[in-house]
């Protein structure tokens, strides 16, 4: 994936004999959401790397874990779970102290629910077509290539644009007004994918650009920069 460009300082580990919690991550892709969340937890657990460059990816023992052959998965105890919204629903329902979702059934709560998924169908989605163009046209079609590309990079600006208005609207710190939520490190994260976007980059925007300086402070973000081996600039 265009999002990561550094090799990670973690070292692949040995597959575990307890129920600890394992993340299969790959630097900089949308398990650094979960890779946050699971270091704000401050939960014991392990990082397996899955290095796409020798398409471990595509390995007959990962594709057990997720038949789609996409990062991250999370296993924990006799549960393998993928897709990173419901790895983070999982964290948060298994952690509830951590106050990192509004309580079941709370207006707060249903809109937790419309961002989360928003981001996974809406944005991230988008920023796929955006670093995947040629997944969209014939083999070959550079020119075609290159127009989905500009076209996602387009629709990727306006819903930057939504983003910043939502920060704008309730002027908190956080993306939600009850406080950091499991949200924050899905923005985070996506946003750092616009990083090289030659205009429109969410580091850019007048509400997200502090945001993003924000998250950059908490020492959860720091330790999961450091674990991922990643370098500036980071958002």
């Amino acid at each position: 994936m265009g999002m990561g460009q550094c090799r990670p300082a973690v070292r692949p580990v040995r597959p575990r004999e307890s129920t600890l919690i394992q993340l299969h991550y790959y630097p900089s892709t949308a398990s650094m959401v979960p890779h946050i969340l699971l270091e704000e937890l401050g939960v014991p657990y392990e990082r397996v790397l899955v290095d796409r460059t020798q398409d471990v990816q595509k390995t007959t023992a990962y594709l057990k874990l997720n038949p789609n052959g996409l990062i991250p998965v999370l296993t924990d105890g006799d549960l393998v779970l993928y897709e990173t919204a419901a790895i983070c629903l999982h964290l948060c329902d298994t952690h509830p102290q951590a106050g990192l979702a509004p309580a079941v059934g709370s207006a707060a709560r249903a809109h937790f629910y419309k961002w989360l998924m928003w981001l996974t169908n809406t944005l991230q989605s988008t920023l796929l077509i955006y670093f995947y163009p040629d997944r969209w046209v014939k083999a070959g079609n550079a020119d075609g290539a290159a127009q989905v590309r500009q076209q996602a990079q387009l629709k990727v600006r306006n819903l930057l644009r939504q983003l910043d208005t939502e920060l704008a609207r309730h002027g908190g710190p956080w993306f939600m007004p009850e406080g950091y939520s499991a949200l924050d490190p899905y923005i985070f994260t996506l946003c750092r994918w616009t990083r090289g976007f030659d205009s429109g980059a969410a580091r850019d925007k007048a509400h997200l650009g502090p945001f993003l300086q924000r998250m950059l402070q908490r020492p959860a973000v720091q330790r999961v920069l450091a674990n991922e081996g990643l370098s500036p600039p980071f958002v």
